[in-house]
């Protein structure tokens, strides 16, 4: 009889043990859930007003992904990371992205360098930049990481950057890690990868289209 409960406590356990590490998570696997969840709400109406401070804890999470990418895309990573922070800042004083958008269009600084709307652009172009990247390096599994991050840089960002920062951005691509040594670094197999990338591209989309719309529908383009 003991033997028995003895056992049995014992299987139970091994059960728990093996459920704490399969919920411990990666790095991708956090930032697609908390965009999954950032996203449910804009996806069940369109009238949902997206929070500030839960925007950018999402987008706080994302930073690591550039870090993973290393000096290629250093750029990228000092300017997200400030941009993120300027509007967690921000968070304490505005409440909604649509409030905070709304008081730069009325003091005519949407486009003003600096500007949370500035910056709120910027962010998104970020948050694109990955998806962009993750959908190019799913294509494939002969797609590397320089031709898929070369790609979405081209279509995402190189149309609003300087020549200067086009030709050094083209110049640290040859040190991007290989496929190989980016899943290890994210702490991912080619099968666990695809799955989070594809969460995060499914879940990044309504709300970089949310965001987009806060400008269109007050009449700025997002030609800069």
């Amino acid at each position: 009889m003991t033997t028995t409960t003895t056992n049995t406590n014992t299987t139970v356990m091994d059960e728990d043990d093996t459920f704490e590490e399969a919920g411990t998570g990666t790095p991708l696997s956090g930032i697609a859930e908390a965009f999954e969840e950032l996203s449910a709400p804009v996806l069940k109406s369109d009238a949902y007003d997206l929070g500030l401070k839960s925007f950018c804890d999402a987008c706080s999470l994302v930073s690591v992904l550039f870090g993973c990418l290393g000096i290629a895309f250093k750029f990228a990573e000092m300017e997200y990371c400030a941009k993120v922070r300027d509007l967690t800042e921000a968070s304490k004083r505005y409440d909604t992205l649509n409030h905070l958008l709304e008081l730069d269009v009325k003091n005519d600084t949407v486009r003003t360098p600096g500007s949370l709307s500035r910056n709120l652009r910027r962010v998104r172009q970020g948050l694109d930049l990955v998806r962009a990247l993750f959908q190019n390096f799913l294509s494939s599994n002969e797609c590397s990481l320089k031709e898929a991050a070369s790609t979405a840089y081209a279509k995402v960002c190189a149309p609003y950057h300087t020549w200067a920062v086009r030709t050094a951005v083209s110049a640290g691509m040859c040190a991007l890690p290989t496929r190989e040594q980016l899943l290890l670094r994210l702490n991912e197999t080619e099968e666990s990868a695809e799955r989070e990338m594809r969460r995060y591209i499914n879940a990044s989309l309504p709300i970089i289209q949310y965001i987009d719309n806060l400008y269109i529908t007050r009449n700025v383009s997002l030609d800069w």
